[in-house]
């Protein structure tokens, strides 16, 4: 490249000029992107994949995930994790890798703010209560209500015209999908590294295990505490996929890992104290999926809109509901269950 043409480049086809020069091979390259599904002027500071990442931190949806149920419904106390906290470790995980790797942080950091916007109130028992209500549509999947958030729900049903790149990872950040790209493939293993180590943190804290409970055989291989299991697995991804087009673990590290998430599902996803609340989720949805349901003109002006345009009520009134933090759900369910209380006011007689 001649000197007058980098004097001539924009700041944001600098970054991409350096991206070709400090990444890996492998990377996913923000000039080379497969680009929006509208066509939009390119910004002259930000790469693409920053501009998806700065749009997601900026939207509606992400604000909603800090009162938005990780695990414990409900929690008495100030340091258990929400929706929120979770996607910014997962974030924080996910940027590691990469750039261990030379991979695309910026992409790796868009997906994976991005991974849970679709996520109910009250975590997955929300999710397991949609899923019932709207088996005839589909059912309910919160990585696809995720793209749905980006693709159609935001900025008054315009949504967020994302990357191909950045979509494609939030909609495959579940154990049975496949990403398109190294980044998505990051953000899926970080996912499960954030959960697992941050609900095992969180239900030590709630007095539902103790770090000795977990299976000594797992705890010699992925280490005894929270700090030591996440060194751990991070190091084994980078180490096992460095120089490689793949993002891969160790056989008996990821093993162990699945091994512990098998141990978490029998002692806390499943544990009648840490999840006792759970059918009152699954009555709390109900009521609010009948009730809207019957009475579709009580919807916001922004979920009429999508029906006037063709959407069906009852995929909007799913909508309505998955987008609602878990203190709004019952506030809501409130005013629609509960008798408002009156008062009487005295009049004296003369």
């Amino acid at each position: 490249m001649g000197e007058k043409q980098i004097r001539e480049e924009n700041l944001r086809q600098r970054q991409e000029r350096r991206e070709h020069e400090i990444l890996s091979e492998h990377a996913t390259f923000a000039d080379m992107s497969l680009g929006r599904d509208h066509e939009e002027k390119q910004c002259d500071i930000r790469t693409d994949f920053q501009r998806d990442r700065d749009r997601i931190i900026h939207c509606k949806a992400f604000r909603r995930l800090k009162q938005k149920t990780q695990v414990f419904l409900a929690p008495e106390g100030d340091h258990y994790r929400t929706r929120l906290t979770h996607t910014l470790e997962v974030a924080q995980n996910a940027r590691t890798i990469a750039r261990a790797l030379r991979l695309n942080e910026d992409l790796t950091e868009a997906i994976a703010l991005g991974h849970d916007l679709g996520h109910t109130p009250y975590g997955h028992a929300g999710e397991r209560a949609l899923d019932r209500l709207t088996k005839d549509m589909g059912g309910f999947h919160h990585n696809e209500q995720s793209v749905r958030v980006v693709e159609r729900l935001e900025k008054d049903g315009k949504g967020l015209n994302l990357t191909k790149e950045v979509r494609d990872g939030i909609l495959n950040h579940q154990t049975h999908c496949t990403p398109m790209t190294l980044e998505g493939k990051i953000v899926r293993l970080s996912d499960k590294i954030a959960y697992i180590n941050s609900d095992i943190d969180d239900s030590i804290r709630a007095g539902i295990i103790r770090e000795a409970d977990i299976p000594k055989e797992l705890s010699d291989i992925l280490g005894d505490s929270t700090n030591k299991r996440l060194n751990t697995l991070v190091h084994d991804i980078v180490r096992n996929s460095e120089g490689k087009k793949d993002i891969c673990m160790s056989k008996e590290v990821e093993t162990a890992m699945f091994d512990l998430r098998k141990f978490l599902f029998s002692s806390v996803y499943t544990n009648p104290v840490a999840k006792g609340e759970e059918k009152k989720v699954g009555h709390v949805i109900d009521e609010l999926y009948e009730y809207y349901i019957s009475h579709v003109e009580e919807l916001s002006e922004e979920f009429l809109q999508l029906i006037e345009e063709g959407e069906r009520h009852e995929r909007v009134v799913c909508d309505f509901i998955a987008c609602m933090s878990d203190r709004y759900a019952v506030n809501l369910y409130k005013e629609i269950v509960i008798p408002k209380s009156w008062s009487v006011i005295s009049v004296e007689h003369r």
